[in-house]
C-alpha cells in the first residue's frame, strides 16, 4: 500500500531532540522558519546570534523557528543530539526547538525536507546547497519562501509573510467587494 503525500507539513511527523516522534500539526496556525543548522560552519555564530533575534522579536506573533542539525556539509555537525543541543542552548541560549540530527538531500532524506523542497527550487535545483538553508512556512503549511545559507535570517519577511498574511486575504477581499460597489455605482449612475 502507498504512503499518502503530505499535502502540508501539518502532515508530517517528526522526531525531537530526544527521539519521540512530533507531529508537526502542533504548530498550525504558527509561521514556521524552518533551518537546517550546524554548529562547525562558518554561518554557525552569525545564523544563530540572528536567529534568536529573531524569535524573541516574532515569538508572540506566531512565529515558530525549527532547528534541524543535518551533518551532510562538510561533516559541520558531527556531535550526538544531545552534544548538538547543549551547545546551541548553553553558546547561543537559544529557545527555540533543536530537533533530532537529520539527511535533508538524497535518499535518506527527511519527508519534511522532501516536502519543503518540492515546490522551492533553489538555483541548482531543489537541493539544499549547504548548511542554514531556511523556509518560511506559512500558517497553512506550506512552504512560501526559500532562502540560502548566506541570507541573514534578519533580512527575512516573517513579519509580512507571518503577521500580515491574513491581513492580505482580508485586503484582497475588501478590494474585490470595493470594485463590485464601484462597478455597480458606475452601472447605476448612467442608467438614470
Amino acid at each position: 500500500m502507498a504512503t499518502k503525500e503530505p499535502v502540508s507539513v501539518y502532515d508530517i511527523s517528526i522526531e525531537d531532540a530526544n527521539g519521540n516522534s512530533l507531529e508537526l500539526s502542533q504548530y498550525k496556525d504558527k509561521v514556521l522558519l524552518i533551518v537546517n543548522v550546524a554548529s562547525k560552519c562558518g554561518m554557525t555564530n552569525s545564523n544563530y546570534t540572528e536567529l534568536n533575534e529573531l524569535y524573541n522579536k516574532y515569538k508572540d506573533k506566531g512565529l515558530e523557528i525549527l532547528a534541524f542539525p543535518c551533518n551532510q556539509f562538510g561533516e559541520e555537525e558531527p556531535g550526538t543530539t544531545d552534544q548538538i543541543t547543549e551547545f546551541v542552548c548553553t553558546k547561543f541560549k537559544s529557545e527555540f526547538p533543536i530537533f533530532n540530527k537529520i539527511e535533508v538531500n538524497g535518499e535518506n532524506a527527511s519527508p519534511l525536507y522532501k516536502f519543503l523542497k518540492k515546490g522551492k527550487w533553489g538555483i541548482f535545483g531543489d537541493e539544499i546547497q549547504w548548511n542554514f538553508a531556511k523556509f518560511l512556512v506559512d500558517k497553512n503549511g506550506q512552504a512560501v519562501e526559500r532562502y540560502y545559507p548566506t541570507t541573514s535570517p534578519l533580512t527575512l519577511e516573517v513579519n509580512k509573510q507571518s503577521i500580515s498574511l491574513s491581513l492580505k486575504k482580508q485586503l484582497f477581499f475588501f478590494s474585490l467587494c470595493l470594485c463590485y460597489v464601484l462597478i455597480l455605482c458606475s452601472m447605476t449612475s448612467r442608467s438614470f
